[in-house]
């Protein structure tokens, strides 16, 4: 085979191998992705589009109104000529008129101006929405994101303790060989080998689980190669005796939920002077051209077109007297708005501070046991070594060491939990602070 016809075989060989390895994703390019794929944001960015749309058409509000008509009929049987008034009968006629007109509201008790500013306030409030989404799946993303790292966390402290254990079966077996202990002892280890190795693939499991629960809530294809990085939690950790409530809740008043409820109660107060505006009299101006052809004269068209022209002005004046109680019942329904969306306002603030109440002390509570689980390690670490120390020289029995092998790993176990949890707290209070969640 000539040299020509091998490199490209060696190429398609030497391609795969120089692939660059699958980058893994941070918790902000997670959030991010989410922020630009998420079909419930996309679904809040599209209210808010059509909140542009009314702010805008109630701005071209404002624009008086026009219409043009044409209009073209035939008349047969009998007709009038229009020249001398004669009756005509049996005669096909034929006539065609044209008008423009235009008409403008020059006040309406300012129900254009309090429509207006009303539909501003719903933009606003509509661009909040997609912010309190954000919010939430940034929330959601960073839970699942430590639920993940908690997993591959704990699947690393059973692969150690399977490593262990294998370690304690090799030394086990020589010590059977050479008769310093009994043969169950072996049986007993190696039972617990089978535990760990069992222990092992549950860790998997719960981190392609984790892993598979963050990708849905990413909306990725389950094809794509997906895994997040673990960067190095103790930095974030110091001492913690919780946050001043009053001064979180200062800070959280800029959030979406309060500032949406504060523009709620603006814009019931803008539909009540809306619904007041009707009980006021409204003034409006129009114009209008027309004009008219029949061919029952002799002029042409474009003669009679001219000669008949009909200009018009008119103001006018609508002074409401009674229209079946509605506006005032509109009137009242909107006074009942107003204390609703008050009453709703004063339950946002009263939610938000109870959140922050139970974030900061469920923050100080899983501080509390993320030491006290680092004292109960390392108490479970020197025991264990104790243990470990007697069986290896066969003063214990395998029971005993298993038991406190189990022990250390559950131990190591709730200190994970307990720094996860206690991590996942501290980016609760960064959001009431209004600090973007990072790792």
């Amino acid at each position: 085979m000539k040299i020509t016809n091998i490199l490209p075989v060696l190429f398609l060989l030497y391609v795969p191998i120089q692939l660059p390895a699958q980058k893994s994703w941070s918790l902000e390019e997670c959030i991010k992705y989410a922020w630009d794929n998420n079909l419930m944001v996309k679904q809040k960015e599209i209210s808010v589009n059509q909140s542009n749309n009314n702010v805008f058409q109630s701005k071209m509000d404002y624009l008086p109104s026009m219409n043009a008509s044409v209009s073209h009929s035939m008349n047969w049987g009998r007709s009038v000529n229009m020249q001398d008034l004669q009756i005509i009968e049996n005669k096909l006629s034929q006539s065609m008129s044209a008008s423009l007109n235009a008409s403008l509201t020059l006040f309406e008790g300012l129900q254009k101006t309090n429509n207006l500013k009303s539909k501003e306030v719903l933009l606003q409030i509509s661009e909040l929405e997609v912010e309190r989404a954000k919010n939430q799946l940034s929330l959601q993303i960073s839970k699942n994101y430590l639920e993940v790292m908690l997993a591959k966390e704990i699947l690393k402290s059973a692969n150690q303790s399977l490593a262990s254990v294998e370690e304690q079966v090799k030394r086990t077996e020589k010590l059977v060989d050479a008769g310093s202990v009994a043969y169950s002892s072996l049986l007993e280890i190696q039972s617990q080998l089978a535990t760990e190795r069992v222990q092992v693939v549950s860790a998997k499991n719960q981190v392609n689980s984790a892993l598979l629960t963050l990708r849905q809530l990413l909306d990725l294809s389950y094809d794509t190669h997906f895994d997040i990085q673990t960067p190095d939690l103790s930095v974030m950790i110091s001492q913690f005796d919780g946050e001043s409530v009053d001064s979180l809740y200062e800070l959280s008043r800029d959030l979406p939920e309060i500032r949406s409820a504060l523009l709620n109660q603006k814009n019931s107060e803008l539909q009540l002077s809306v619904a007041k505006g009707a009980s006021y009299p409204s003034v409006s101006f129009s114009a209008g051209y027309g004009t008219y052809y029949s061919d029952q004269r002799e002029e042409t068209m474009m003669d009679q077109f001219n000669e008949n022209r009909n200009p018009s002005i008119s103001f006018g004046l609508r002074i409401p007297i009674f229209n079946n109680w509605q506006t005032n019942t509109a009137i009242r329904n909107a006074h009942l708005n107003v204390k609703s969306a008050g009453i709703d306002l004063k339950t946002a603030e009263q939610t938000l501070f109870k959140e922050i109440q139970q974030a900061n002390n469920d923050a100080i509570a899983y501080f509390e046991k993320y030491k006290a689980s680092i004292e109960n390690v390392k108490s479970m670490e020197e025991s264990f070594r104790y243990v470990q120390q007697k069986f290896e020289i066969g003063v214990l029995n395998a029971t005993d060491y298993t038991v406190a092998k189990t022990n250390l790993f559950k131990a190591m176990s709730d200190l994970s939990q307990a720094k996860y949890q206690f991590v996942f707290q501290l980016k609760v209070l960064d959001y009431y602070k209004g600090i973007p969640i990072t790792l």
